[in-house]
């Protein structure tokens, strides 16, 4: 056997990963993640042939992830989640009650102050600062607002369109008053841009699962385009045509930790933050938790009621003893 073929096995592995992620409708970033782990779990075991993959594998890469000094066991948890989709879909070997869990810690998630997050907002210019607006302002992930498309942003009823929520499941949140007259011109800038793209041959927006088959110049209409849209024309890896893909979501990421920086902040805020800070000023504005979890998009209530114990260890709705007045 060549010596490379163990190798250019590894990769038939994971190239079959990949596209059954695809097919079931995974987010890009979940694909990415997935199929690094499942790179690095082959190459810990110098690149077995899958039909030698068991149960003890999963297990032993484990206990070395266990053993790297400093990785979380969530992340440890992302790898093994990783590996049993890989072992479910491709290899149809079951890894139920076979895949140990890490055990994670309830941390509490760090919270701005209304006043905090203005700070924060002044200190971010463009649409870096409408895309941080948004974060805060409708509870939105980093990645759905950056996937946010033109056509998503309806202003006559004052909605926004998530479509590419986590699990693929779309839900529909307020536009902000506030963002609506920056948005309309942010609309209006991107369709300008698009019509130049469109001049110099290009103007192409990549499109979810396979509906560039489907509606072959979808792509290229000004609804498909994206909102918060990259300098740099790239070309579509799947069609090859070339057009403007999504900010990166490492570029917002460094400016709001910048901003955090700059307003002199000593709380450890990120992109993330903005979100649990939405979803703490709703619950003390006496939003309902369904209504939260809604806007949300969590597909169970446990998840959001992580918030009301945000709300009520910091003291929204717990009197101190001290504050009593004195008899």
């Amino acid at each position: 056997m060549p010596m490379d073929a163990p190798l250019q096995l590894s990769n038939r592995f994971v190239d079959a990963t990949r596209r059954a992620l695809v097919t079931r409708g995974y987010q890009p970033r979940t694909i990415t993640t997935y199929t690094d782990w499942l790179r690095r779990f082959l190459a810990h075991h110098r690149h077995p042939h899958p039909r030698e993959l068991d149960h003890a594998h999963i297990r032993a890469f484990l206990r070395h992830l266990s053993s790297v000094r400093g990785l979380a066991p969530k992340t440890r948890n992302q790898a093994a989640s990783a590996l049993t989709f890989a072992y479910r879909e491709i290899l149809r070997i079951p890894t139920e009650g076979f895949v140990p869990r890490a055990r994670t810690k309830n941390r509490v998630p760090v919270v701005l102050s209304h006043p905090e997050v203005q700070r924060v907002l002044d200190q971010l210019r463009g649409r870096k600062k409408i895309a941080a607006g948004l974060m805060y302002g409708t509870g939105a992930r980093v990645s759905e607002v950056l996937s946010l498309r033109l056509k998503d942003l309806d202003f006559d009823l004052g909605r926004i369109t998530i479509r590419d929520g986590k699990g693929g499941r779309a839900r529909v949140v307020m536009l902000p008053a506030r963002l609506q007259p920056d948005l309309e011109q942010l609309v209006r800038k991107r369709r300008e841009q698009h019509q130049n793209d469109l001049d110099a041959g290009h103007g192409w927006a990549p499109l979810p699962d396979a509906l560039h088959l489907k509606t072959p110049r979808a792509g290229f209409e000004p609804a498909w385009q994206f909102l918060f849209a990259s300098r740099a024309i790239q070309t579509d890896p799947v069609t090859g045509r070339r057009g403007r893909h999504p900010l990166h979501v490492t570029a917002l990421q460094r400016a709001v930790k910048r901003a955090v920086r700059r307003a002199g902040l000593l709380k450890p805020a990120t992109c993330h933050t903005l979100r649990h800070s939405f979803a703490t000023q709703m619950l003390r504005d006496g939003y309902d938790i369904r209504t939260v979890q809604k806007l949300l998009g969590h597909k169970d209530v446990r998840t959001t009621m992580i918030y009301t114990h945000v709300v009520d260890q910091v003291g929204f709705r717990v009197r101190s003893p001290l504050d009593r007045d004195p008899t």
